[in-house]
């Protein structure tokens, strides 16, 4: 369905405050470095409004949004900026520059907007047309791009796409939480725009700028994943996106909370160490998605299949940084080459994760590099290699900028790997809905074997 360009706005953050600087420059961090190889992070937030007609959506509901984002991005000024690499600085960095702004597309759109955000099979394509480019180049990559789509008579939607080695899942979605308060804030005729500090980005990389020799590590191992002989190379080309055909559909998969309840007893019943296992809702509903996928691919029981996630980092360094730090602070925790019949069974799936998580704690700052790297070494190694994009703990449900929470939440790149896209239930405390991007072939069998070993 075609989705018709109205404009592309330019939306500057708001002058008249103490907070927002002429120009800024931040050094990425060794824990942003990795996800320079990384296509960018694209989701969409679908909002469900009766009332929104042309004429009610470009008077009231679009000047809305952008006046918003005018304001909060005071607070969040590097997301007007760009990723730069100075050929006299050792790593790059985020350039603000005066003038500088956000892109936000508005569009239009006659497709189907139940279908679309709703947990059944949708074409890949038609969600891809709800969200922007974001411009990347050998030296120079965007930040944000946003894309503000009307269904007419039915709904809008909001495309994000961000650059992940600017902002990890954590930052992102506490962005979006903040533009979605200042809105609301407006819609409600309070006239003020200030966060609470939950919303309040943190800049103060001290902490982790006190740890040397790891940025090093890490632009080397990057120059080294992408080929360069020299170690000289300075582009911020990542690495190229997967081609996909027509047929691929992305789904959401639901867990109740008595799914996971049960699922949770399951494991204690199988497992021969039921004591020791970590059994929270990431650990099980991970566990038992992936173990589907992999039934579902069949071939060899003795082809190798790796899995990998990432863990908040913020809490668990000394001191901890603040939960609203701006940037990526996340820890990568995989466990590779296992054989395909292993991590088709459920308990071992669990009792693999659950060491992972357990085992976060524990792992050394300095030995960031050295973890993605092993990842990185058996990636091409794996027939299937599972990863998951975002979590149950990022609430991402609570985005309201006044016309109620999102009806739906999609993570729509998750088409550029084995991924797995996590969020919690909208409608239930303690549920988890599971996206997955495959061909539609494939994913009527994930349906089918999870659907059915729920009702077992």
């Amino acid at each position: 369905m075609t989705t018709h360009i109205i404009e592309v706005a330019r939306v500057t953050p708001a002058a008249g405050s103490d907070s927002v600087p002429h120009s800024l420059k931040i050094p990425l961090t060794f824990f942003d470095l990795p996800w320079l190889l990384f296509s960018p992070v694209k989701r969409v937030f679908f909002f469900r409004h009766t009332e929104s007609t042309r004429e009610h959506f470009h008077s009231f509901i679009l000047p809305k949004l952008k006046l918003s984002l005018s304001l909060v991005l005071r607070n969040y000024h590097p997301l007007a900026g760009r990723i730069t690499w100075d050929p006299n600085e050792p790593k790059p960095s985020i350039v603000v520059s005066p003038n500088d702004a956000v892109l936000v597309t508005i569009a239009e759109t006659k497709a189907d907007f139940f279908l679309l955000s709703g947990y059944g099979q949708r074409p890949l394509s038609e969600l891809y047309n709800l969200l922007p480019e974001l411009p990347v180049s050998d030296d120079s990559a965007t930040v944000l791009s946003l894309q503000i789509t009307l269904f007419p008579n039915n709904g809008f939607s909001i495309g994000v796409v961000t650059h992940h080695a600017v902002l990890d899942g954590k930052t992102s979605s506490t962005f979006i939480k903040a533009w979605a308060h200042v809105c609301k804030q407006h819609l409600e005729n309070n006239g003020t725009s200030s966060l609470p500090e939950i919303l309040s980005p943190s800049y103060d990389r001290s902490l982790i700028n006190r740890v040397t020799g790891v940025d090093e590590e890490m632009i080397a191992m990057l120059r080294s994943l992408k080929g360069d002989a020299t170690n000289s190379s300075r582009s911020l080309t990542p690495f190229p996106a997967k081609k996909l055909g027509d047929d691929v559909v992305l789904a959401t998969l639901v867990l109740s909370r008595d799914d996971v309840e049960k699922l949770r007893e399951r494991a204690q019943r199988e497992s021969t160490t039921p004591s020791h296992l970590h059994l929270s809702t990431f650990v099980v509903s991970f566990a038992y998605a992936w173990t589907c996928f992999v039934k579902a691919r069949g071939g060899s029981d003795e082809r190798s299949v790796s899995l990998l996630f990432v863990g908040d980092f913020r809490h668990r360094l000394d001191p901890p940084l603040p939960a609203t730090y701006f940037g990526n602070c996340v820890f990568p925790a995989g466990s590779y080459d296992h054989e395909a019949a292993e991590l088709s069974r459920f308990v071992a799936a669990v009792e693999i994760l659950s060491g992972l998580v357990k085992g976060l704690s524990s792992r050394e700052i300095e030995t960031v590099a050295e973890a993605y790297a092993e990842a990185f070494r058996f990636v091409e190694g794996s027939t299937q290699f599972g990863t998951v994009a975002g979590s149950t703990r990022l609430k991402v449900y609570e985005s309201d900028f006044g016309w109620g929470r999102p009806v739906k939440v999609d993570i729509v790149s998750i088409d550029q790997g084995e991924a797995i896209a996590m969020a919690e239930r909208r409608e239930q405390s303690g549920g988890v809905e599971i996206g997955l991007c495959l061909k539609k072939t494939e994913m009527d069998i994930v349906l089918s074997i999870f659907n059915n070993g729920l009702q077992n």
